[in-house]
């Protein structure tokens, strides 16, 4: 997977444009046996699950797709620009809430989409 890498200062201020074009809705993602509702802004997203019957241990995350200025994997500090997933703010339970965000300590961008996952079951 080839990837183009940015000078950060450029970038950044083309990310900040970005913004302009994004739409901001909410939705019904599939996690598991049950329907959470996904609602996502600008940059992040936001989940909440009602699966009272789910099994004992079982966890869910949100992941947040963004498109903008990010730091490469494993090569630190290169930059690139393109999607990445954002960061998220740990797993939740069947009948709990999370959140994910597209702005981190290395990246900034908008979400571009967002769906639950299951973390642990």
């Amino acid at each position: 997977m080839k990837r183009s890498v940015a000078v950060a200062a450029g970038s950044a201020l083309a990310a900040s444009g970005l913004g302009l074009g994004v739409m901001v809705g909410a939705g019904t993602a599939q996690a598991g046996p049950q329907d959470c509702t996904v609602t996502r802004d600008l940059v992040s997203a936001t989940a909440t699950c009602h699966d009272h019957n789910a099994p004992a241990g079982r966890e869910y995350t949100v992941v947040v797709e963004c498109n903008g200025l990010h730091g490469v994997p494993n090569a630190f500090p290169l930059m690139a620009f393109g999607p990445y997933r954002g960061s998220w703010g740990g797993s939740f339970g069947p009948s709990g809430h999370g959140s994910a965000s597209c702005l981190g300590p290395f990246s900034v961008g908008v979400a571009a989409g967002a769906h639950v996952e299951m973390y642990r079951s």
